[in-house]
């Protein structure tokens, strides 16, 4: 059952939760500074793959070679044409 309204509630039963999607915040508006809502997803694939890896950055490093050299980046006209779309980590590589 999903509890709504007291926000102590939700930091009791998740207390990183908050935590979390405060960096993602901060980091997508300091650093990116806004997201266009068509690269939204590549965005938040960093994101997690950052976060994930934020203990092991040798592991984030052999993971990211791994990662580019088995995936086949789209064109500059895919990219903004629609015929592409950014995978999610439910396609794989999260």
């Amino acid at each position: 059952m999903a509890e709504r309204g007291d926000p102590q509630v939700a930091e009791d039963y998740l207390p990183i939760v908050h935590l979390i999607f405060s960096n993602m915040k901060a980091w997508l508006n300091g650093v990116h500074h806004g997201v266009a809502p068509q690269h939204l997803q590549a965005y938040l694939n960093e994101f997690t793959f950052r976060f994930n890896r934020r203990f092991y950055p040798f592991n984030a490093f052999r993971s990211l070679l791994g990662i580019g050299g088995d995936t086949e980046a789209p064109t500059y006209a895919e990219l903004y044409s629609g015929e592409w779309s950014h995978p999610t980590t439910a396609s794989g590589h999260g």
